[in-house]
């Protein structure tokens, strides 16, 4: 499976064929792109990936999603190029026979894809800047940042 698209991603086929009989729960994330960040207008994103190694990563992070939270099934899907405000950047998809199996793996593999695979944000502002940003924000049992570590004191 191709992880990674160039063009608009369509979260709704992706869920229509998201069905297994064993599956009493089934939770989407659309990541969408936001008009704001940090106080800053946001024009749009453009993503950039290394495609071979990010593809071989999220494929080996859905495996291992799929077998620590006991999934029938798991996808994600992210963007590459220019998306717009309100545009879909990354999708995904799991399936449980439980709610909390199927939360626990959809937050674990979004953080896992956000902080480990090649995947980078480019982010254009109405000031006609830009910034190269971290394509985390997001708290794992492996890694914190340090931003977050600040607001829990």
């Amino acid at each position: 499976m191709k992880h990674l698209q160039n063009a608009n991603i369509s979260y709704s086929e992706i869920f229509d064929e998201f069905r297994h009989p064993s599956s009493g729960a089934v939770v989407l994330f659309s990541g969408e792109v936001r008009n704001n960040n940090k106080g800053r207008e946001v024009t749009h994103l453009e993503y950039e990936a290394y495609e071979p190694m990010a593809n071989k990563m999220i494929e080996e992070i859905l495996v291992e999603a799929k077998s620590r939270f006991k999934l029938n099934q798991a996808e994600c899907v992210h963007r590459l190029g220019k998306v717009e405000i309100s545009g879909c950047a990354v999708v995904v998809v799991t399936g449980a026979g439980h709610r909390k199996e199927a939360y626990d793996a959809n937050r674990y593999i979004i953080d896992k894809v956000k902080n480990e695979v090649p995947i980078w944000k480019h982010e254009f502002f109405a000031d006609g800047t830009s910034e190269w940003g971290q394509n985390c924000d997001c708290v794992t049992d492996e890694h914190e940042h340090s931003h977050h570590q600040e607001k829990a004191e």
